[in-house]
């Protein structure tokens, strides 16, 4: 399976949807707050092109917040990139 992942922060309820998603799934996920750690910050924004969290990535793929992730799992896609088919 391939490493997933999670920058958010403590109070983004898009973070704790994400995470729920991943955790329903029993999906391991490595979680950085980005609120504890500027360098952390600049790291995701310098990764992802962005700077609202969450950002997610498996392995070295950019999925996105919680509605490109929500939406990868409706569509059946995120299984297969979980598992690097």
């Amino acid at each position: 399976m391939a490493p997933v992942t999670v920058y958010s922060t403590q109070y983004c309820g898009y973070c704790v949807r994400a995470k729920a998603l991943l955790d329903a799934k029993h999906v391991p996920y490595t979680e950085v707050r980005v609120d504890q750690d500027p360098d952390k910050m600049a790291e995701m924004m310098q990764k992802s092109g962005r700077r609202t969290v969450p950002q997610i990535f498996v392995g070295t793929h950019h999925v996105g917040g919680f509605d490109e992730l929500y939406m990868l799992e409706r569509s059946g896609g995120l299984d297969p990139l979980l598992s690097g088919d």
